[in-house]
C-alpha cells in the first residue's frame, strides 16, 4: 500500500490529513521548479515566437535566473497560496483515499491486481480535480504572468482572492473550471503513474527484502514514480497549462489547443519544460511520499500515546 507497512492500520482520516500536509510541504520545496515549468510550457504562444524570435527561456536555470534577475525572487513563488489551497484539496483526496478506494475495488483481496490499482488511482484523481480545479486555474495564471513594473507591465491579478473573484466575474464560474475535463484526464494519468508506480515498486522492494519499510525505500520508490509520471503525463500537462492560461476565445477547446501547438510548434512542443517537470515531479514525489509516510507514523504514535489518557477521562 502507499502508506504500507507500519502505517497500514492508519485510519482514512489520518491518511487524508497526512497527504494534504505532505503535499503542501512538497510544494513549498519545489514551487520555483513548477513556475519554471509553467513559463517554459506557455512559451511559444505569442505570435512573435512563431515568426522566428528566439525563445526567452531555455532550460531550468535559463528560466529561473531571468525570472530572479528581471522580476525578483518573489515571482518564483507567484501563486504559492493557490498552490497550497490546491494541495490541501487535491493531495488529500487523490492520495489519502487511494488505499481506501483500492480496497473497495479489490473486494477485500489482500493482493489487488494492476487493473484494480489503476482504477483506484483514476477514481481518486478524478475526484480530486472536481474539488481542486479552481485552485489549479488560479495557480497557473499566477505562475504564467510576467510582472516588470519598469517596463509598464501590470499584474493580471493583485492577489489570490482577487484572482478567484476576477475569473468568476469576467469568465463566469465556468472560467474557474476551465480545462476541467483535460485536467481530469491529466490527473488520472498522473495519479496512476505516480501512486501505482510507487505502490508496486515499494511492494517489490519489501517483498525481495532489498530494504526495510523506511526512508531509503520510500526515497527510491518515489524517485522512480516521479520519472515514470513525467514521461507519461508531460504532453497532457503542457496542453492543460496552455489552455488554462489562455484568454477567452483563444482556443475553442483543449483539442484545438493541442492541434494549434502541433501545427505551429511541432511534436516537441508537448515536451516543453520536460527537465523542470522531471526535476519538479521527482523532487516533489520524494518530499511528498517521504513526508506522507513519516507524518502518518507520527500521527499514529501521537494517537497511541494519548489513548490511555483519553480512556481515563
Amino acid at each position: 500500500m502507499v502508506g504500507g507497512g507500519k502505517s497500514d492500520s492508519a485510519p482514512t482520516a489520518v491518511k487524508i490529513f497526512s497527504a494534504g500536509s505532505a503535499g503542501c510541504m512538497a510544494d513549498l520545496v519545489t514551487f520555483p521548479l513548477d513556475t519554471a515549468k509553467v513559463r517554459l510550457q506557455v512559451q511559444g504562444e505569442s505570435k512573435a515566437l512563431t515568426k522566428g524570435e528566439k525563445p526567452k527561456y531555455r532550460g531550468v536555470f535559463g528560466t529561473i535566473i531571468p525570472i530572479v534577475r528581471n522580476e525578483g525572487p518573489k515571482n518564483l513563488y507567484n501563486g504559492l497560496l493557490a498552490g497550497l489551497h490546491r494541495q490541501m484539496c487535491f493531495s488529500s483526496i487523490r492520495i489519502g483515499l487511494y488505499d481506501t478506494m483500492k480496497q473497495l475495488y479489490a473486494n477485500g483481496s489482500e493482493n489487488p491486481g494492476l487493473g484494480t490499482r489503476l482504477l483506484a488511482g483514476s477514481t481518486t484523481g478524478a475526484m480530486a480535480v472536481a474539488f481542486a480545479q479552481p485552485t489549479d486555474v488560479v495557480k497557473v495564471r499566477f505562475q504564467a504572468q510576467i510582472h516588470r513594473p519598469e517596463h509598464g507591465s501590470v499584474k493580471r491579478y493583485s492577489s489570490t482572492t482577487n484572482a478567484y473573484k476576477t475569473i468568476a466575474r469576467d469568465e463566469g464560474l465556468r472560467g474557474l473550471w476551465k480545462g476541467c475535463l483535460l485536467n481530469i484526464t491529466r490527473n488520472a494519468i498522473v495519479n496512476c503513474s505516480e501512486l501505482v508506480t510507487y505502490d508496486i515498486i515499494k511492494e517489490q522492494i519489501l517483498k525481495s527484502k532489498l530494504m526495510t519499510d523506511n526512508m531509503p525505500c520510500h526515497f527510491t520508490a518515489a524517485f522512480a514514480a516521479g520519472f515514470c509520471t513525467t514521461i507519461v503525463a508531460s504532453p497532457v500537462d503542457v496542453v492543460k497549462t496552455r489552455f488554462m492560461n489562455s484568454v477567452p476565445g483563444q482556443y475553442s477547446g483543449a483539442v484545438k489547443c493541442a492541434l494549434t501547438m502541433l501545427l505551429q510548434e511541432g511534436p516537441s512542443a508537448f515536451y516543453k519544460g520536460f527537465m523542470p517537470s522531471f526535476l519538479r515531479l521527482g523532487s516533489w514525489n520524494i518530499v511528498m511520499f517521504v513526508s506522507y509516510e513519516q507524518i502518518q507514523r507520527a500521527v499514529m504514535r501521537f494517537q497511541r500515546s494519548w489513548e490511555p489518557w483519553i480512556r481515563t477521562v
